[in-house]
């Protein structure tokens, strides 16, 4: 045990001696949160979702179960990066969801940055959240509650704006090729404001992935794609793969007849991410046929397997098929999610947001879950 683990239990002893319970135990998930990213509890084995979190002792409990809460200690920690301990004695603060500008390449973009209260200078991931047409970054947040799953596991979420302006539906410009690659366009634009946002400091530059529904799906792959150096992994909900279309009229085709892009050119120049995707069946404003797209193109330029398939439906009823992948040394680099008879929405989103059924499997859980499964090895 090092010495700032021998500290954060000295601090919890205090905190729970003094009856303050609910105290130490928020203050130091939100503290320590990025702590459980790297325990073996945290990462579920190719499961629908993960188990519900269990109070210990009356304590209430906001981690996954590599947080063990007995007698008010906290054990089996790893901490990484720096740690204010003196959060520990004080209640975390408050939760932020503040709205900036950011200007790139003579353009300019809002966007609202999350970051739950007391996080400190602990290393945390960052989650890109891209929304789709007709929406923008609060109703996303609300719809995928992401936010929600923020202040829970401590990482940032980065939801960039659309202008109107750009596009009268605040769609995502993935359908033009100069909108499809590395140094041009809205991929160089987000590229840049992440790297931004990174620079701030405080986050995991191993953990940084990306996701977004519809359009907002279509314009993450690209991003992805298009700087593997900066994103581990990529969320796809709905979507579409780069180089379906080139412009707005072959867009509207190929999203009504499930055309996809040719395997030539996605093989000439695809850089393999890991990526997770989920698209409903009786999606009548993406055809179906785009998941399978999203997928193939995600490791066109690689040799994959097929590790299992496995059917089930959720609490509420949905049904679904989840497919799994792994290259040829048996790590998994790719998930398919087809929802059975589910539309254009948000799986297991809330009613509070647009394009959402809150019917499940909870899609911004299992992509957590298959993004922390997917950053890159720190360097020591």
């Amino acid at each position: 045990m090092n010495r700032a683990q021998q500290e954060l239990m000295q601090n919890a002893t205090v905190l729970t001696r003094a009856g303050r319970l609910q105290d130490a135990t928020i203050a130091l998930q939100r503290a320590l949160g990025s702590a459980a990213f790297e325990l073996p509890g945290f990462v579920a084995p190719a499961a629908p979702r993960f188990t519900a979190p269990r109070a210990e002792a009356g304590v209430a409990v906001r981690g996954v179960d590599a947080w063990r809460v007995l007698d008010g200690l906290v054990t089996d920690v790893k901490a990484k990066g720096k740690v204010n301990l003196a959060d520990a004695d004080r209640h975390a603060a408050a939760d932020a969801f503040t709205t900036r500008t950011f200007s790139h390449g003579g353009r300019s973009i809002t966007y609202k940055l999350f970051v739950p209260g007391g996080l400190g200078q602990v290393l945390r991931p960052l989650i890109v959240m891209l929304h789709g047409c007709t929406q923008n970054p609060d109703d996303f947040a609300a719809g995928t509650g992401m936010n929600a799953l923020a202040v829970e596991h401590g990482f940032r979420v980065l939801y960039p704006a659309q202008a109107q302006d750009i596009n009268p539906q605040r769609c995502w410009t993935w359908f033009k090729h100069n909108h499809q690659q590395r140094g041009r366009g809205e991929p160089a634009l987000l590229a840049a404001l992440t790297q931004s946002v990174m620079s701030e400091g405080a986050v995991d530059q191993d953990r940084v992935f990306i996701a977004g529904l519809s359009a907002g799906g279509a314009m993450a792959t690209i991003v992805a794609q298009a700087y593997p150096d900066i994103f581990s992994a990529v969320g796809v909900h709905s979507g579409l793969a780069r180089g379906t279309a080139k412009d707005a009229m072959a867009a509207m085709m190929a999203m009504k007849s499930g055309t996809g892009p040719a395997a030539a050119a996605v093989q000439a120049d695809s850089i393999g991410v890991p990526t997770i995707v989920f698209h409903g069946d009786a999606d009548t404003t993406v055809h179906p046929d785009h998941g399978g797209h999203v997928l193939a193109a995600s490791f066109a330029a690689a040799t994959v397997r097929r590790l299992s398939v496995q059917q089930g439906a959720s609490a509420q009823g949905q049904r679904y098929t989840q497919e799994v992948y792994a290259d040829v040394g048996g790590a998994v680099v790719a998930e398919y999610w087809q929802l059975h008879n589910a539309g254009h929405a948000w799986s297991g989103g809330s009613r509070h947001g647009s394009y959402t059924d809150p019917r499940g499997p909870e899609a911004s859980r299992e992509m957590l879950r298959f993004f922390m499964a997917h950053g890159r090895p720190h360097k020591n």
